[in-house]
């Protein structure tokens, strides 16, 4: 079933709202941030992800988008993906959690266009890690299709980004941004970590 082009677009657009909002509810820096484990997709190959694991290898990106093939999120995912190598020389990775299913991220993990392979991207098909950062999670919106026209049949969580240290407490929350200067803040704030 399709919906009209109007009732669409104001879909969209609540959307839209929603994800552009200041994270008010999110964690703080200082925070302790939940520990999770969920499926994941690095370059179209499906793993379990830790936050806990990565953690003990240092700094870690843990960042909350509201859907892949989506245009800011396909813009973020491109922005963390050509930044790897400067997140991984300032000692931290990178994760991306939406509610997307693990089929929809494994195509997305490798696409060339946005996480071309270099990106992790974890499914919280429930929304149960986004809520347990303080962050809203919203129910699918009928009729939404992402930029290749597929629809999409799942939730939405506002777009927040978390650098959390290798002690397992928040540096920085950035959100209420625009995607590519979200990547931008939080390349900034691991820096900050690294040299101290």
């Amino acid at each position: 079933m399709r919906l009209p082009r109007r009732t669409l677009l104001a879909s969209l657009a609540s959307l839209a709202a929603l994800v552009a909002t200041a994270a008010l509810a999110a964690l703080k820096a200082g925070d302790a941030a939940p520990a999770f484990t969920a499926p994941a997709s690095l370059a179209g190959k499906p793993f379990t992800y830790s936050l806990q694991a990565s953690l003990a290898k240092g700094p870690v990106v843990v960042y909350f988008y509201p859907s892949a093939y989506t245009s800011g999120c396909n813009v973020q995912a491109h922005e963390f993906s050509t930044k790897s190598e400067q997140f991984a020389a300032a000692g931290a990775s990178v994760v991306g959690v939406s509610l997307d299913s693990i089929e929809r991220l494994n195509a997305f993990s490798a696409d060339p266009d946005y996480c071309a392979g270099k990106l992790a991207v974890a499914s919280d098909a429930d929304g149960r890690i986004a809520r347990s950062f303080g962050l809203r999670v919203t129910d699918a919106q009928p009729g939404a299709t992402d930029t290749r026209g597929k629809e999409i049949d799942h939730g939405f969580t506002e777009r927040t980004t978390f650098v959390v240290r290798k002690d397992g407490t928040i540096a920085a929350t950035v959100g209420g941004v625009s995607p590519t200067e979200n990547v931008a803040r939080a390349l900034e704030q691991v820096r900050k970590l690294a040299s101290r």
